[in-house]
């Protein structure tokens, strides 16, 4: 009676460590290939110009964060800070009209029925495809025959429209808005808008935050539209201020590179800030329709 060999589950086990050594060893590749750009901006903030234009970021030589932030606040009048507020502004006031226009207009698509909608719908999303950029030349047209050109309306009604936004409005609504609760409503007696106030859109609160982070974050870092509409430097963003500061670097102000640097690094904060105190609503609204 012979007796059976247990087969041999050494090259089986190499393969697999081997397998997941070279996944491992990607991912770290990926990491530093992602991240090191952000750890030499944040460095490199630190630097004076002579460290920065010199190559010596990463040596524990020619730190001057303390006159960065002096310089940058102080540059031409304090102009950067204007730069911060008008963005501020810009962001702040675009994302949260856009959000509420998406929600409303989702909102409609999902819940009522009339002659055309899916067409409708259709041109909303074919204007998810269009980029933006095809359409500032269009806009600038349409502002200059309304005098609104280099105005903060320039770049303000532009960003209130997002048909991206519409489209995320409508999952969340068809997610998150019952038609039974509707109904409902209905046969209380409540009108159309009292319904979409007090019902639709406390349900569609993570709906709200997530179209409005990505609308807050792309007018933000929006350049191309400014750089079109404006002419005034005190209605500039500061995505279109620190590019003309860096313009200047590449010119005949080397000294500057450390403000531009700085710069950047500042104005990446609220964005980051505003992404992590409403992130249990974000992270909420991802899974939308992904759980009934």
């Amino acid at each position: 009676m012979t007796t059976a060999t247990a087969p041999n589950r050494g090259p089986v086990r190499n393969r697999r460590t081997m397998s997941k050594a070279a996944v491992n060893a990607a991912l770290v590749l990926a990491a530093l290939y992602t991240f090191f750009p952000l750890v030499w901006m944040l460095v490199a903030a630190a630097k004076d110009p002579t460290g920065v234009m010199s190559g010596q970021v990463f040596t524990l030589r020619h730190f001057s964060l303390s006159a960065n932030l002096s310089g940058l606040l102080h540059q031409d009048g304090g102009i950067y800070l204007r730069w911060f507020g008008n963005s501020l502004f810009y962001a702040g006031a675009g994302s949260v009209v856009c959000a509420l226009v998406s929600i409303a207009a989702g909102y409609a698509f999902h819940t009522y029925e009339f002659p055309g909608k899916e067409k409708l719908f259709g041109v909303v999303l074919l204007g998810v495809l269009v980029p933006s950029a095809a359409t500032v030349l269009p806009m600038y047209l349409l502002a200059s025959k309304a005098h609104l050109v280099n105005t903060v309306w320039a770049i303000l009604i532009p960003s209130v429209v997002n048909p991206f936004g519409v489209y995320l409005a409508r999952v969340f609504s068809a997610g998150y808005v019952p038609g039974e609760v509707i109904e409902a409503a209905r046969v209380d007696g409540a009108s159309e808008l009292r319904i979409f106030r007090s019902v639709g859109l406390p349900m569609l609160k993570s709906g709200f935050t997530t179209i409005m982070l990505f609308q807050f974050s792309a007018i933000w870092n929006g350049f191309f539209l400014a750089l079109v509409m404006l002419s005034n430097q005190r209605l500039y963003p500061v995505s279109l201020g620190l590019y003309m500061w860096n313009d200047s670097v590449a010119q005949d102000a080397p000294s500057m590179i450390s403000l531009v640097i700085c710069g950047s690094v500042v104005a990446v904060v609220p964005v980051v800030l505003l992404f992590l105190s409403l992130q249990r609503f974000w992270r909420a609204g991802l899974t939308a329709g992904s759980i009934k």
